[in-house]
């Protein structure tokens, strides 16, 4: 019988420079997407696939993701002598059950596997997940569960994935497929920024991961790679020779927030569909384009 998925990474120590200089003071994970930050969305997405331990790797200057995910007694005992009880509900659904959340410190920025690596003795010997905070899926299913539903299929790796233009294969990591059987494609393995022409396929890699503990061994010896860091992807591909990969075929819309166009177009695309200022919005968007 396969060990259950129960916790997720979530590395959130990283600086945000493509979104400066707003998070020279404000962590890029809690930019706010309409009315919740983008934390907000990445650990909803987790508790919707079942995950029961949460763990963060924060860095410096982070501190107020910790506040976000803690009681604010100022602030309720205000809205409780208001009478302001759907707020209040709002603001208190966000904190976690006692243990349900873990903080762990990666004290250099060496990259994602380094961060993932920083995990390894909270993560223990069982399998986990890793979602990358910069993505969120405001839909459900989220990716993440879709995830956790392909693994207990076929167990192993895998990664998740979207297809992509030929064309806009050099933006990002790409899959090299060897069979594909429904939404699950088995691969050898990972191509980084690939040129369209040498690119191995169309389907680019999302920040959502099921991994086995073994990639703890081999992020321990990891050297440095792009951009002088540890890559996450790197210690995957040396897995890949290993162990079993696949890719999930995820379907529905994810938002990748940690561009400054990707942010706004995610504000517009879930501010039109909020209740509370779809309407609003749509009419103000109508007027600008006159």
């Amino acid at each position: 019988m396969r060990a259950k998925i129960r916790k997720v990474v979530i590395p959130v120590a990283g600086l945000g420079t493509r979104v400066l200089p707003a998070t020279k003071s404000i962590p890029k994970e809690l930019l706010p997407v309409v009315d919740r930050p983008l934390i907000d969305y990445v650990v909803a997405e987790a508790r919707d696939a079942g995950i029961e331990h949460i763990v963060l790797v924060t860095g410096r200057g982070k501190g107020a993701i910790e506040d976000y995910f803690d009681h604010s007694f100022e602030l309720e005992t205000t809205l409780k002598a208001k009478n302001k009880a759907d707020i209040l509900k709002s603001v208190e659904a966000v904190i976690p059950r006692a243990g349900e959340l873990s903080y762990t410190r990666q004290q250099a920025p060496l990259g994602l596997g380094h961060a993932v690596w920083c995990a390894r003795d909270i993560i223990g010997d069982e399998p986990f997940a890793v979602s990358l905070p910069d993505e969120i899926v405001p839909g459900r299913p989220g990716f993440l569960k879709q995830m956790v539903e392909a693994y207990e299929k076929v167990g192993g790796n895998l990664v998740a994935v979207e297809e992509v233009p030929k064309s806009e294969t050099q933006k990002y990591g790409v899959i090299a497929p060897k069979a594909r059987k429904g939404n699950l494609i088995e691969m050898s393995g990972m191509v980084e920024k690939p040129k369209p022409e040498a690119a191995p396929s169309n389907f680019r890699i999302i920040g959502r991961y099921v991994l086995q503990p073994s990639i703890f061994r081999l992020l321990e010896t990891q050297g440095a790679g792009a951009g002088g860091e540890i890559q996450l992807t790197d210690a995957m591909n040396r897995l890949n020779t290993e162990e079993t990969f696949h890719a999930c075929l995820c379907a529905g819309v994810i938002h990748d927030c940690g561009s400054k166009l990707g942010w706004l177009t995610a504000n517009v695309d879930l501010g039109l569909k909020s209740a509370e200022t779809g309407a609003g919005l749509a009419e103000f968007i109508r007027g600008r384009m006159k």
